[in-house]
């Protein structure tokens, strides 16, 4: 049953809205939108790569302590967008939630460069190696960690906002996207391109500021260009669409839906599937579906009048009840994505390895910064990319004669495959690495991590652009803010996850006289070792991807958009 609502009309007060709406927003609003996100992402990802050299010189951490903060930081960088998402759709706004986002991250920002430009809120210089060194204080801890936390903040305002609130400055007409396709298209575009070339920059010329200045300048200049992105974002705030939040809180419609469910336990199935259940205004659902059916209890219509109250907890709708069955059948999936991401969050490592190494070009005096590795998974990741949507597919497509495409969930698997592939090869450099080195003194060649960064980029183009796109299909259009950060949050937990494993490995090697795989000095350890265990651990990820793929079944099809038709001539591996 669907319940129309009468609302009382206000002409006037529309039209002068609308007048207003078509004032706002546009192409005009586009660079600063795109400037805050790029400058943000400059800033933020160019602290990441040196900053376990950082924690280790500065602070006088351990390797293993050093990178479990750096994984906590990165959990919580990861996970705050969900809160941001969730808060900017049922209270903030976008708007609200990106300005307050920037607020925050230059203020950690300010604050890491505090600690790098006053000697007195860090422990004084020594070398951990050869000497005791006097330890960071309490104050001095909380100090570095607040910075963090601040940042992190940020992230959870910035990220999952810019996209979408962009796209508001281009729709005009009231969701009317149709008219604004090829505008939209043209918008993403460089949108992404601008988040490739950030991180590229942030991976380049941060972090070579970083090894041949220091920390100070390193640092000042992140600082300064949150400065400009939150400048750029404020000039442009009269010309700004700001939609108000309208969405109720996404986890009290979930729990509604359970809470209902338990109170209608006892009723019986509606026979008119059309009539028996409760739907909103211009839903596109006649019925739920059978899937998780104990759950379509929530929504039956025990008494006509309920329909007319707006208390949720004992009615809900068919949209409610499709909102949580989606996302209890996606989590299982999700879950496989943990390990890739553990694979990811291993950036730390490769730092170490590449500061072991030969970093020349050649026989000229140039070396590449340590940091700057991960810059080859980022080109592999676009290059990629590009060569799949404008070459490889329509190739492939013009053989077979028909439309190819590679289904969301057989990326997703090929990205887990590649992912192991990348820690064995990672495991097989590194053994070689340590034995010339130890046995024969020589510094290997850092090109050799080349091979294993680009499968990493590979694997991640595969794995995390499927996921994105699993979660945005499979999820009503109500949850497009959650299925644009859910990602994140598979990141978030694996960095919580890595730190375990770390720590876990790191305990359990360091008995009985030996070193630990992982130990801070290089040379010592074993980290080959702890990269082949990764690589059996994502394998067996595989297998368990499998059969989640199996028990999930069928991917929702969503070719066709706006009601349009289905296009007949496809064939798609999934």
């Amino acid at each position: 049953m669907e319940i129309e609502e009468n609302l009382p009309s206000n002409e006037n007060g529309s039209n002068q809205e609308e007048d207003s709406r078509k004032a706002k927003g546009g192409l005009i609003t586009m660079p600063f939108i795109i400037a805050n996100e790029a400058f943000e992402k400059v800033a933020s990802y160019g602290l990441l790569p040196n900053m376990i050299f950082y924690l280790m010189k500065e602070y006088k951490m351990g390797v293993t302590k050093a990178t479990n903060v750096i994984f906590y930081w990165s959990a919580a960088t990861n996970f705050t967008p969900l809160v941001g998402a969730i808060l900017a759709d049922s209270f903030l706004g976008r708007f609200l939630t990106i300005a307050l986002g920037s607020i925050f991250t230059l203020m950690g920002m300010t604050l890491l460069w505090l600690t790098a430009a006053i000697p007195n809120v860090r422990p004084p210089p020594c070398d951990q190696f050869t000497a005791h060194c006097k330890p960071a204080t309490s104050a001095q801890h909380a100090l570095l960690f607040t910075s963090f936390a601040l940042m992190s903040i940020g992230a959870g305002g910035i990220r999952p906002c810019s996209l979408a609130f962009g796209a508001d400055q281009l729709d005009k007409n009231n969701n009317n996207l149709k008219n604004n396709t090829n505008t939209l298209e043209s918008y993403f575009g460089w949108y992404y391109a601008s988040a490739s070339v950030s991180v590229l920059i942030a991976l380049t010329g941060i972090v070579y500021i970083q090894d041949r200045i220091g920390w100070e300048v390193g640092f000042g200049v992140p600082a300064i260009l949150m400065l400009l992105s939150t400048l750029l974002f404020f000039l442009a705030s009269k010309l700004y669409i700001k939609h108000k939040s309208t969405e109720s809180f996404l986890l009290a419609r979930f729990l509604q839906v359970v809470v209902v469910a338990y109170k209608n336990r006892t009723l019986s199935f509606p026979t008119d599937n059309s009539n028996g259940y409760y739907r909103e205004k211009g839903s596109s659902y006649t019925s739920p579906t059978n899937k998780l059916r104990f759950l379509n209890k929530a929504c039956i219509i025990k008494n006509p009048q309920e329909v007319y109250s707006t208390n949720r907890w004992n009615l809900c709708s068919i949209e409610q009840v499709e909102e949580l069955k989606s996302f209890l059948r996606v989590a299982p999936l999700w879950s496989t994505g943990i390990m890739p991401a553990i694979n990811i969050s291993q950036s730390s490592f490769l730092l170490l390895q590449a500061n072991s190494m030969d970093r020349h070009i050649g026989t000229s005096a140039f070396q590449i910064p340590a940091g700057s590795f991960g810059m080859f998974s980022v080109l592999t990741l676009t290059i990629w990319i590009v060569l799949y949507d404008r070459a490889i597919i329509p190739f492939a497509s013009k053989i077979s004669g028909r439309r190819i495409h590679i289904g969301a969930k057989s990326r997703m698997g090929i990205g887990i495959f590649l992912s192991g592939v990348s820690m064995a090869v990672s495991g097989a450099v590194e053994y070689v690495r340590r034995k010339k080195a130890v046995e024969q003194g020589l510094a290997m060649s850092a090109l050799w991590l080349v091979p294993q960064n680009c499968l990493t980029g590979l694997a991640e183009a595969f794995s995390a652009i499927g996921q994105t796109e699993f979660y945005y299909t499979e999820f009503p259009r109500s949850m497009s803010s959650v299925a644009s950060s859910l990602f994140g949050v598979g990141m978030a937990v694996a960095n919580l996850a890595a730190s375990v494993v770390l720590s876990m490995v790191d305990g359990a090697t360091a008995g009985g006289g030996k070193g630990s795989w992982v130990s801070s000095n290089i040379n010592e350890g074993h980290y080959g070792y702890y990269y082949w265990l990764l690589a059996g651990l994502t394998f067996l990820n595989l297998f368990y991807f499998f059969i989640c793929s199996w028990f999930y079944g069928d991917c929702v099809d969503r070719v066709a958009e706006n009601g349009e038709g289905v296009e007949e001539n496809l064939y798609q591996f999934s």
